[in-house]
């Protein structure tokens, strides 16, 4: 389970504004093994948290590459997995059509997919495959992702969305950190959105004996819940300022946070 909030503006007006602007949580059971964000593949090029579940190593749930790739993985919450359905690790845009081809091979998954291309123009498009065949291209503006389709009206889903276009809608007269500082206080807002009847349809008996927890932007159950707050900045010049904050020991209390920049490559 997690949820994504970001804007993205291709063409920014004022040179102190974002071109992208996301902030995600990533929810997981806390024994599950993982690495934290850093750069990976043949040339370093991929930075990303990775699974080390057994089995799936090397998959990852958010990364971004230092050619602007992006991809950005939820599950879609259903009552019953299919424990023999494919796993996923991301794929990048080119994958996209692939991806939708084989959707129902796939237990629920929302996929989000950029090109942050400097020279051709930034391209976001999203497929969730319990939704429409085909990937759509997304116009410029703010989405909130969650585990269900694209903008869903889930509670804590509009809760937080309005949170993240209140910081956002001062980014500008932000400095970088204090802009940071506030995306990563929205993502750990752990008031419970109740009631919410869209949850409870969707989960049914799955979600019924955490959903008081599960029901906020950041889930807190014992053994699961919010373990990765991550903050992606692409301003007009394309520097790149990836910030992640991630639980340790598998202690609620116990937090690093790391940021890695660099300058998108043409």
């Amino acid at each position: 389970m997690c949820i994504i909030f970001f804007k993205f503006d291709p063409r920014p007006v004022s040179k102190n504004a974002y071109r992208l602007i996301l902030a995600a949580n990533r929810d997981e059971f806390y024994h599950r093994p993982s690495k934290l964000a850093d750069f990976w593949g043949s040339n370093n090029e991929v930075l990303s948290g990775l699974d080390m579940e057994e089995g799936k190593e090397g998959g990852t749930w958010l990364g971004i590459s230092t050619r602007g790739k992006l991809a950005a993985l939820t599950n879609y919450l259903q009552p019953r997995q299919d424990p023999d359905a494919r796993g996923r690790d991301m794929d990048s845009l080119s994958y996209l059509k692939k991806v939708s081809a084989e959707g129902h091979l796939y237990n629920g998954f929302n996929l989000i997919a950029a090109d942050l291309s400097t020279e051709k123009g930034d391209v976001i498009c999203y497929y969730g495959n319990r939704g429409e065949p085909e990937p759509v291209v997304l116009a410029p503006g703010t989405y909130g992702l969650s585990n269900a389709l694209l903008e869903t009206p889930w509670r804590k889903l509009c809760f937080g969305k309005q949170l993240f276009l209140e910081a956002v809608e001062r980014s500008q007269a932000l400095p970088k950190d204090v802009l940071i500082a506030q995306l990563l206080h929205v993502l750990n807002n752990d008031e419970a959105q109740l009631p919410d009847p869209a949850i409870e349809d969707q989960g049914r008996e799955y979600v019924q004996p955490f959903l008081s927890k599960y029901a906020a932007v950041c889930v807190r159950c014992p053994g699961y819940g919010t373990r990765t707050n991550t903050v992606i900045l692409v301003d007009a010049d394309g520097h790149v300022t990836f910030t992640e904050r991630s639980m340790l020991d598998k202690d609620p209390s116990c937090w690093e946070t790391s940021t890695h920049e660099f300058k998108l490559q043409s």
